[in-house]
């Protein structure tokens, strides 16, 4: 991880959850981190005990709704402005809604469109432009996927939201062609945990929080520290190797 060290990464949905850990991680790796969710306040939190443990990095919190373009592209504008631009892309932001096929809203359908899919397309975008503008070739995207998009899960309420990281594992595979036919060393990977044990599932069934609990009691599940060690392995990662799923 020390090429890293001093270089800039985005995170989002860095508030909480793997979002939060992966944003730690690399700060305490020497990087400087822009964090980003609707609300700030956890991220703020999180940064001054950055400080306080003596980190290298510093995380930078900032505020952006990932359902607006234009707040997204006004966050990059913001960083090209104070850190020159992204070198590591974190595309983390994701959520579920209980709305099955049969049955569900489209404004829950449309919600996890524009968070699972767009925003990550068009961060990804965004991120690749800044390096390819500063001559970055030695870049990284990392989607946080699911085993969801590898697999369709058993359940109603999760087949929309396992359609939407299908989009994720096919635009991860799309972006590694695309890098590849750009001859570019910019590097893109996919990483899809199973449960992890965050507020997710307290989000998705945010009506019956006896049915989140069961979620995580019912296995041995992953904890958010996993994903944040998986992405540091993917980032220290010599540079003629790229780590991705089949």
């Amino acid at each position: 991880m020390e090429r890293w060290r001093g270089r800039v990464a985005l995170v989002t949905g860095a508030s909480v959850g793997i979002g939060a850990a992966v944003a730690r991680a690399l700060v305490q790796h020497g990087m400087k981190v822009v964090g980003c969710a609707r609300n700030v306040d956890k991220i703020e939190k999180l940064a001054a005990e950055c400080q306080s443990a003596g980190y290298s990095g510093t995380l930078i919190p900032y505020k952006c709704d990932l359902c607006n373009e234009e707040e997204i592209l006004s966050m990059f504008s913001a960083i090209k402005t104070l850190h020159q631009g992204v070198d590591v892309c974190i595309n983390n932001a994701g959520l579920a809604h209980n709305e099955p096929l049969l049955s569900g809203r489209t404004e829950g359908w449309r919600n996890m469109i524009d968070v699972n899919i767009l925003a990550l397309a068009i961060c990804t975008r965004e991120a690749y432009q800044s390096m390819k503008e500063r001559h970055v070739d030695d870049g990284h995207i990392i989607n946080i996927n699911s085993m969801g998009g590898h697999r369709m899960v058993p359940s109603a309420d999760e087949h929309f939201y396992c359609a939407t990281k299908y989009a994720v594992t096919a635009m991860t595979e799309g972006l590694r062609q695309e890098l590849r036919e750009a001859k570019t060393h910019i590097r893109a990977t996919c990483i899809s945990p199973g449960i992890v044990e965050t507020e997710f599932a307290f989000r998705h069934h945010n009506s019956d929080p006896e049915r989140a609990a069961a979620v995580y009691e019912s296995i041995k599940c992953l904890k958010a520290e996993d994903i944040a060690s998986a992405v540091t392995y993917v980032l220290s990662a010599p540079a003629h190797v790229q780590v991705r799923p089949k």
